[in-house]
């Protein structure tokens, strides 16, 4: 059974910071596309951050890009988010998505592409 289980998440006032972590099970994480989403009250999901296992370059939102970092560690076969400065826009439900063999490229942000999802952890940012 595949899993992708997401930790880390709070509740904290902005300009602080989370550390989420995706712990990966019965899945080959050693290739492939992996990114984090979120989703907030209202909204429709946006893709926030996505690397490649293979270790190549990282990849970030607009809105995001300068605060927050993905990262990984393979041997673990665990995904990373340090999510620094966090603003109340920010607020949403997490959740770490991958496709196994393919680097997605400019279309990462596809939820339709993704195989396998994490449950996601839940950041509340208050004003």
């Amino acid at each position: 059974q595949v899993q992708l289980a997401e930790s880390g998440g709070g509740s904290v006032p902005t300009g602080g910071s989370l550390r989420l972590s995706c712990v990966t099970s019965a899945y080959d994480y050693s290739t492939g596309t992996v990114t984090w989403f979120r989703q907030a009250p209202g909204k429709e999901r946006e893709g926030v951050a996505y690397m490649y296992t293979w270790g190549e370059n990282t990849y970030y939102a607009g809105s995001v890009k300068g605060r927050f970092t993905i990262s990984q560690d393979r041997a673990k076969r665990t995904l990373y988010l340090q999510l620094n400065n966090l603003r109340p826009e920010d607020t949403g439900m997490y959740t770490c998505a991958a496709v196994p063999g393919r680097k997605l490229g400019d279309r990462a942000f596809d939820q339709k592409l993704y195989v396998y999802w994490g449950q996601g952890t839940q950041v509340t940012v208050s004003s």
